[in-house]
């Protein structure tokens, strides 16, 4: 008879969560790894840059159209099962990425990639929030903030010091590993579940009460702004700055330094002040942020632009950990897959309008649509309007939120 092995309680209670967050890293790593190899890709494809931007648009389809389908199915038939089914569907998604001849295939690829990892990134956040106590769910959101935007701002750094080594297919190679340890891992330390009863219809619908829907509509334009930064940042940081793609890489790993700096400190603000004065907090850093990268780039070159994203990130960090735990505190346990995946899915409709309508913006004001032909003033017109833009719509975001703030002191007044 074989001895027992004895698992310290520590390394027991900690493996969930390092599955937990290496599932929600792979996901958004995967939404921004490809964004600085979009001009390596054109160029291998000999494809102008509105098609090769498919291969940003389809990964983010996918997560968009399936995000809320992962919630009701995590469910239905339990959080753990459809985990480890989210996490095969990437790892084998990744390899073919990795493997496709062609840009459509590419962009297909990424579709499924894209639909695995909605169920890694709206079953992490049920999942964290089932295992949190009610006086730690700050800090479990913070720590899925953090690794969140540690994987959408690491994901064109360690693109751009791939790029000179693996070529643009290096990026999806080096996912497929990350995502087979994930899944071992989430088969060896999840707790096993019950699966929950079907839910009746029309249960969704009634998770979009008027206290959810701001959460949601912030979560949009926050993550637009986010997404425009890693769109149009390796463009201006390579076009207008003339860096090498990377130098482009280095200093895009200053977002991810400071997520995980402010990431665990923005969880226990939370958890002490409070999700609401948290989330103003955060709005008002980003708004600053977003008019800094309109303005400081153009006066200071790269030390401007990394001083707005010293004020942006942060303000990215306050900002999740308040919005994700004013959503999911008080949800029904029955119900966490659902409002996890309508968080999802707003961040993911943020995320598609920031690389499309704001990129679209950005080609306008840089005065045409293939960007690799353009003077170095045209890129930052185009920079500026973008994040002028962006900061006006951030603005509204603020005075939206406090009269939502208002509205609701009135309400408990008697």
């Amino acid at each position: 008879m074989q001895p027992k092995i004895s698992i310290p309680p520590r390394i027991t209670r900690g493996a969930p969560t390092v599955t937990l967050a290496l599932s929600m890293l792979l996901a958004s790593l995967g939404a921004s790894i490809a964004n600085v190899a979009l001009p390596t890709m054109a160029a291998a494809f000999s494809a102008p840059f509105a098609k090769v931007q498919a291969v940003v648009v389809a990964y983010l389809a996918g997560l968009t159209i399936f995000v809320v389908i992962a919630g009701r199915l995590g469910d239905r038939y339990g959080l753990r099962h459809m985990l480890i089914a989210g996490l095969g569907l990437f790892t084998a998604a990744s390899l073919l990425c990795a493997l496709t001849p062609n840009l459509w295939m590419l962009v297909a690829a990424r579709g499924v990639q894209g639909a695995g990892a909605a169920f890694l990134m709206t079953l992490s956040m049920a999942l964290m929030r089932q295992t949190a106590s009610e006086a730690r769910i700050g800090r479990a959101m913070g720590l899925l903030g953090t690794v969140s935007a540690l994987g959408t701002a690491l994901g064109p750094a360690l693109g751009g010091l791939m790029l000179p080594l693996t070529g643009w297919r290096g990026v999806f190679w080096f996912q497929a590993p990350l995502s087979a340890l994930a899944l071992i891992l989430a088969v060896a330390v999840l707790s096993p579940e019950r699966a929950a009863k079907a839910a009746p219809r029309g249960r969704l619908r009634s998770v979009l009460d008027r206290s959810l829907l701001p959460n949601l509509l912030l979560n949009v334009l926050v993550a637009a702004v986010m997404m425009t930064t890693l769109v149009v940042g390796p463009f201006y940081l390579s076009l207008a700055l003339g860096l090498s793609v990377t130098q482009v890489g280095l200093v895009m790993t200053v977002g991810p330094a400071l997520s995980i700096v402010s990431g665990a400190p923005s969880g226990r603000l939370v958890d002490h002040l409070g999700s609401r004065r948290v989330v103003l907090a955060g709005l008002l850093l980003l708004t600053t942020g977003t008019f800094a990268l309109a303005i400081l780039p153009g006066r200071a070159g790269v030390a401007g632009y990394l001083l707005a994203i010293l004020v942006l990130t942060p303000g990215y960090q306050l900002f999740q950990a308040a919005n994700n735990t004013a959503a999911l505190a008080d949800a029904r346990a029955d119900l966490r897959g659902a409002v996890s995946g309508l968080l999802n899915l707003s961040r993911n409709l943020g995320l598609i309008a920031g690389s499309t309508a704001m990129g679209a913006l950005f080609a306008f004001g840089a005065g045409t649509a293939d960007l690799t032909r353009v003077t170095a003033q045209a890129i930052a017109a185009g920079m500026q309007l973008t994040f002028l833009t962006a900061g006006g719509v951030m603005s509204l975001a603020i005075l939206a939120m406090h009269r939502h703030l208002a509205a609701a002191r009135n309400e408990l007044r008697p």
